[in-house]
This record gives structure tokens, sequence and C-alpha cells, in this order.
């Protein structure tokens, strides 16, 4: 997927689901109602068990949405996750050469970082958009701000610390779009398996950050 292509899906939809899971079907049936709430972009993290067989079928299941996974360590774990078909890649840090191994696919990439410094280097090194993470042990959404001066060119992706309540402000604030995890995807609702309340989940965010 070009870098344009990329850049108009997240200025499009905004909001990324971040799945992590102990068990397939359980990442899968999480997927399946944000995917019914109207949300299109999913990230699978690697450490989400089977999570190569689970982005295959996930391709199938929604074609509509862009399949994508997150918590790559290596450029191992990146291959696997291009041959299981996911679509973009988050890592949590500043890997060269798994940028690098993106870039020449033609694959989004996108490292965490947290400092300046750390982003304009995953910027320079050829990072498709470069997510902020924590974003909550920085400041949140003034954090965000304070970098538009300086670095607005920058496409930021905050996560770790985005809710429901404040999406709109860090989209706001200077962010092309945010990440979400936990707070998508409720532990009490997971357990009790009411996939519908997580959907009307997605649907809240969708609404918040129009």
């Amino acid at each position: 997927m070009p870098n344009s292509q990329w850049l108009k899906l997240l200025k499009q939809h905004r909001a990324i689901a971040v799945i992590r899971a102990s068990e397939k079907d359980l990442a899968r049936q999480m997927a399946l109602a944000v995917a019914a709430g109207g949300m299109q972009l999913i990230e699978i993290t690697w450490n989400t068990n089977q999570a190569a067989e689970l982005i295959e079928q996930l391709r199938t299941e929604l074609p509509n949405c862009i399949i994508g996974t997150g918590t790559l360590l290596n450029l191992s774990q990146m291959q696997q996750a291009i041959q299981a078909g996911a679509q973009f890649l988050f890592t949590p840090h500043i890997d060269i050469s798994i940028i690098q191994a993106a870039v020449n696919q033609n694959i989004p990439i996108i490292p965490g970082a947290l400092t300046p410094t750390e982003i304009v280097t995953a910027w320079n090194q050829g990072a498709t958009c470069v997510k902020v993470f924590p974003i909550q042990a920085v400041g949140g959404t003034r954090y965000i701000q304070n970098l538009q001066a300086p670095l607005g060119q920058i496409p930021l992706i905050p996560t770790g610390g985005v809710t429901l309540e404040n999406a709109s402000e860090f989209i706001r604030s200077g962010a092309i779009a945010i990440g979400l995890s936990s707070e998508l995807f409720p532990k009490h609702l997971i357990m009790s398996g009411d996939w519908h309340l997580i959907t009307r989940q997605a649907e809240t965010l969708l609404e918040n950050i129009k």
C-alpha cells in the first residue's frame, strides 16, 4: 500500500482498533465487533495467539477493513506478518532494519517513539508515521499539541492513554489518527462476551471524532 493511500485512510477513519488477546477466537470476536461498529483500521498485535492465522482469516472475513499488525520486535516477525497479509506494521520501538525493509516492500511502517529526537529519527529513517507511545506518560493531548510547531510535518499516532472521551481532543491537537486498545475493549465486556456493547463502544468513538 503506497504511503499516500495509507495517510488518506488515516485522515478518513482517524481511529485504529488495537487488538491483543490470549486466544485467537477471542481476538476474532473483538475484530468483528468493532468492524460492526464501523471501524475499518484494525491492528492485531503480533503477541496475540495465532496472530498470523488470524490476520489471514480477517483479510477474508472483513474485506472492507484494513488489517495490520503491531508489537513487531524484529525482522523475522515483520516478514512473517507480511506473509500473513498484514497491510500495515507497528513497532513499539525504532528499528532501522525493520523500517527500511518495510519501505522497500511498500508497506506502511509506524515505529514507536516518545521524545522529539526519537520521533525525528524514525521519520528521517523512512517511517510512514510515528506512534507516540505511551502518550499518557508525557502529558497526553498537550504533548501532541506542543510537538506541532517544530514537528508538524510528521504524522503522529498517539496510543497508550487515548480514551473514548479524549479521542477527539487528540485529533484537534494535531494527531493524524489515534490507537485504542483496552479503552475500546473493557475487560468486563470481553469476559462476559457482550460484543454488541463493544460494537457500541466503536460507534461512540467514531461519533466523538467526526
